[in-house]
């Protein structure tokens, strides 16, 4: 199983992910997120066998707990890149109210993964909404043009729980299916 850790934005948010692809509609090279599924990943867990999957739902459990965030409202705003504007590899939308208690979480989620076997994270967290994976820079100076220029709002939601999540790679694209939820 192919498993992440995410908080998932509902369908109201999903309609101003889908807006603002359009505003990139013109940059080649971007491969679009289908904006439906559109989450934060809080921690990504890679391939893992069915017989861990018990070890795997208790450690982000207790992470959730230790963590001690309470439901709290997110609000989604701005653009950004990964790594930087002139390399880019993913383009996102960022987390503008919400964001510490996002990064806290990942802490604890982080924290009891790590305990039970799985690699750290090899970089600094940043809570982010995936908009588009960069293939080929074709179109890099329209994306960077638009990152520059534009200042978006992505609308907010309040936050109760966390997601255990299996991501099934297909033909179309992956398909996410919750296999467990903690809530807050």
């Amino acid at each position: 199983m192919r498993l992440f850790v995410s908080i998932d934005l509902p369908d109201d948010i999903a309609e101003d992910v889908e807006a603002l692809q359009d505003c990139f509609e013109e940059a080649t090279g971007l491969k679009f997120v289908d904006p439906t599924q559109a989450h934060v990943t809080l921690k990504f867990l890679g391939e893992v066998s069915k017989a861990r999957l018990p070890a795997v739902e208790e450690a982000v459990e207790a992470g959730v707990r230790d963590a001690e965030v309470p439901p709290f409202e997110a609000t989604f705003g701005g653009l950004g890149v990964f790594p930087s504007l002139d390399y880019i590899n993913v383009l996102w939308l960022g987390v503008r109210d919400g964001a510490d208690e996002m990064t806290t979480l990942h802490e604890g989620i982080e924290a009891e993964t790590t305990a039970i076997g799985f690699s750290p994270e090899s970089h600094e967290f940043t809570p982010h909404v995936t908009l588009a994976r960069m293939e080929h820079a074709g179109g890099k100076e329209t994306v960077q043009a638009c990152v520059r220029d534009n200042d978006p709002e992505a609308g907010s939601m309040q936050v109760e729980e966390v997601r255990l999540t299996e991501s099934v790679l297909t033909p179309d694209g992956p398909e996410y299916r919750t296999v467990e939820r903690f809530r807050l």
